[in-house]
């Protein structure tokens, strides 16, 4: 559960507001890298997954910012305003695109000059989408023999051509040598005897009454011959290091002789549900909420290439988290709620205890500013998201997916813009991350896009990376994709989005 927010805190932000409003109308621009007041003490974006917030129009600001006041006083010339600067925060904010670059940049290089040889295997049927670990290379040449491309004859010398009785079919052993002016039937596949000159298709060949081989049109050498080798040569390297095992690289694998593939294996993680007011059944009550994090993030993270091995319910019991990060065998603990400053939220003193190194406290971004990414030890990190559904969204997106990333050995992915549809409002000094559907190269902003709603991005195809101060309509912005892609299952029978 989050901090309640401090007066001081909600005035210095309101001012914010305002203040950037100002700017706008005199032709100050906020810069994307100055930050806000203390996010512990900013409401809305790390409380219990199920918080609820009311929903706005499309495009308005995250309910984390407080809304800007009905009107300003105008400064005199006499007395000119100052604008008015935040309290500095009790922690260092990272701007967001370097909160990505410190999350794929946290896994220590490993060190193998010592031990070259241990990347581990897989077994072909269990290497998709995984990465390869070491360079795939050929095993024999690729054909490993003369092979016919198609079913016809296989013919020696100029024609016409005396045909053997017997065929030549694929799978079997080296066929008798041919002499000139010899054909014999031949199979796609099959072995090309020796002193082959070319192969005739079924429907380009004629026999004519005395058994001979005329051909239709001309022949020439070499012709429907798979020489041996075309591929590649044994020893060849057919994919280098870090390429994703995709069916189509699983058959050039088998192809080229393996049974297993050199990859490296998925990361683990583990996920820490914390909170004392969520339900895992049933409806909302009593001040309790269903816990929309605990059914999320598993599959979440799988799609982002980890393994998860377990996932805890531990409430608000701060000895019971101690000994859950301390014992958790997982690369990554992802811990959800608990980062701001509240009464409940122990991550902060128990990263202290343990002793662990803050590479990320806090990022500006909206939702999700109060994230976080730890190193527990140097081959364990821990991201804690915080509490509200799609403020843990972009901690995913900013910080986990980023490391797993680096960790599985991913190349990053190829960043692309599309053009808003309409203006979206952004906030003074912080990124924010915006739901959109995409319509060809226009990016649709969803309505339910508050810091505790889940209705936007549930049909949503990326999340717009919405600069400080915001964005206008047919402006250019990055979309970062979602782990599903899909546009026709964002739509109804209209073509119209749902939000």
């Amino acid at each position: 559960m989050s901090g309640q927010p401090t007066p001081d805190a909600e005035l210095d932000e309101a001012l914010a507001l305002v203040n950037d409003d100002h700017g706008r109308r005199t032709g100050r621009r906020p810069v994307a890298e100055s930050v806000t007041g203390d996010p512990r003490n900013n409401p809305g974006t790390s409380g219990p997954s199920g918080t609820s917030s009311t929903p706005g129009p499309s495009g308005a600001p995250d309910s984390d910012t407080v809304p800007q006041p009905q009107s300003e006083p105008e400064p005199t010339p006499q007395a000119p305003q100052t604008p008015h600067t935040p309290q500095p925060p009790h922690r260092d904010i990272t701007p967001w695109p370097a909160a990505r670059t410190a999350a794929a940049h946290a896994p220590r290089p490993v060190t193998t000059a010592s031990a070259p040889d241990t990347t581990p295997t897989a077994p072909l049927g269990q290497a998709l989408g995984l990465v390869l670990g070491a360079p795939l290379v050929a095993l024999t040449d690729l054909p490993s023999f003369d092979t016919s491309a198609m079913d016809g004859w296989v013919v020696a010398g100029p024609g016409p051509w005396d045909v053997r009785a017997e065929g030549i079919l694929a799978g079997h052993g080296r066929p008798e040598p041919l002499s000139d002016g010899e054909a014999v039937r031949i199979a796609t596949g099959a072995r090309v005897p020796q002193e082959a000159t070319a192969v005739i298709r079924s429907e380009h060949g004629l026999i004519d009454d005395k058994g001979r081989l005329h051909p239709r049109r001309d022949v020439t050498h070499g012709q429907d011959i798979r020489p041996r080798g075309q591929e590649c040569r044994s020893g060849d390297q057919l994919l280098p290091p870090g390429s994703l095992v995709t069916p189509a690289v699983l058959g050039l694998a088998a192809a080229a002789g393996y049974d297993e593939l050199p990859v490296v294996p998925r990361p683990t993680a583990e996920v820490l549900i914390l909170g004392d007011e969520l339900l895992t059944e049933g409806r909302p009550h009593e001040g309790l909420i269903r816990d929309a994090l605990g059914p999320m993030l598993p599959p979440w993270l799988r799609s982002l290439g980890a393994d998860v091995i377990a996932v805890r319910r531990l409430g608000d019991d701060a000895e019971a988290l101690h000994r859950a990060i301390t014992t958790s065998a997982a690369d990554l603990v992802v811990t959800t709620g608990g980062t701001a400053s509240g009464p409940v939220d122990h991550v902060h003193p128990i990263l202290r205890r343990i002793g662990a190194e803050l590479l990320v406290d806090g990022v500006a971004v909206r939702p999700g500013h109060p994230m976080l990414l730890a190193r527990i030890r140097p081959d364990q990190h821990l991201v804690g998201l915080p509490g509200n559904p799609l403020a843990a969204v972009s901690g995913l997106l900013t910080l986990a997916e980023p490391l797993l990333r680096a960790l599985s050995r991913r190349p990053a992915p190829s960043a692309y813009t599309a053009v808003l549809r309409e203006d979206v409002h952004g906030h003074p000094h912080d990124t924010r991350l915006v739901p959109v559907t995409l319509r060809a190269d226009h990016a649709v902003p969803l309505h339910y896009n508050g810091p505790a709603m889940l209705r936007g991005i549930a049909v949503a195809d990326g999340l717009a990376v919405v600069p400080p101060g915001g964005a206008r309509h047919g402006q250019e912005v990055e979309v970062l994709d979602l782990p599903w892609t899909g546009p026709e299952l964002h739509t109804d029978t209209a073509g119209e989005c749902f939000t």
